[in-house]
């Protein structure tokens, strides 16, 4: 298969997920009724995101730019695998909009809630309390397959692991806005994966 398919597939995914994410992202800054701080989130984590986020970032670019820059971490795989990963791609776009419709305004790029915040439990957030990062490790997964690259893999995988130690502090600050109706939304739902008990 021509490596040139593949990559504009993956371009092609980028950009959709990307404008969907900045679109709604913009608009909630825009309208938000305060500054959003990193501080709470804690230096480690922010530290650590940033790391490996540019990690990501950096090997998806250089892969869609020039494909031999990641040949230090590429593996051989079979078609069948890279065209899963086209279609993770795809489904971690269409999760990108269900998940930022819904969030609408309440997105933030932190662990803070804002005070004109409303709990959402419609949409993805009717199943799971962490759609946003669940959606972010399909859609990267399915990047490093596309691109035949565990590198990307790796830090897709280091990132949701921070993301999933940073949702106790976004839990807490949850709690503190919304109560009891949080406590029962907890009870009722999975962190990252739906409750089937």
């Amino acid at each position: 298969m021509n490596e040139n398919i593949f990559r504009i597939l993956a371009a092609v995914i980028l950009v959709i997920g990307a404008a969907i994410s900045s679109t709604f992202r913009i608009k909630a800054e825009r309208t938000g009724d305060e500054k959003i701080s990193l501080k709470e989130e804690g230096t480690l984590t922010t530290v650590l995101l940033r790391i490996f986020g540019l990690s990501i970032w950096g090997g998806v670019f250089a892969y869609l730019i020039n494909p031999n820059w990641m040949k230090w971490s590429s593996i051989e795989l079979p078609d069948t695998l890279r065209w899963i990963g086209v279609a993770l791609g795809i489904l971690g776009d269409l999760l990108a909009y269900w998940v930022f419709s819904n969030l609408g305004r309440n997105v933030t790029r932190t662990v803070v809630t804002r005070k004109s915040a409303q709990l959402v439990t419609s949409g993805p957030y009717r199943w799971v309390r962490h759609p946003l990062y669940l959606m972010g490790l399909i859609g990267y997964i399915g990047f490093s397959l596309l691109a035949e690259n565990w590198f990307i893999g790796l830090a897709t995988v280091l990132v949701f692991l921070v993301l999933v130690r940073r949702t106790d502090k976004e839990e807490a600050k949850l709690i503190e806005k919304f109560g009891d109706e949080y406590r029962e939304y907890m009870k009722q739902t999975g962190r990252f994966f739906p409750k089937f008990i």
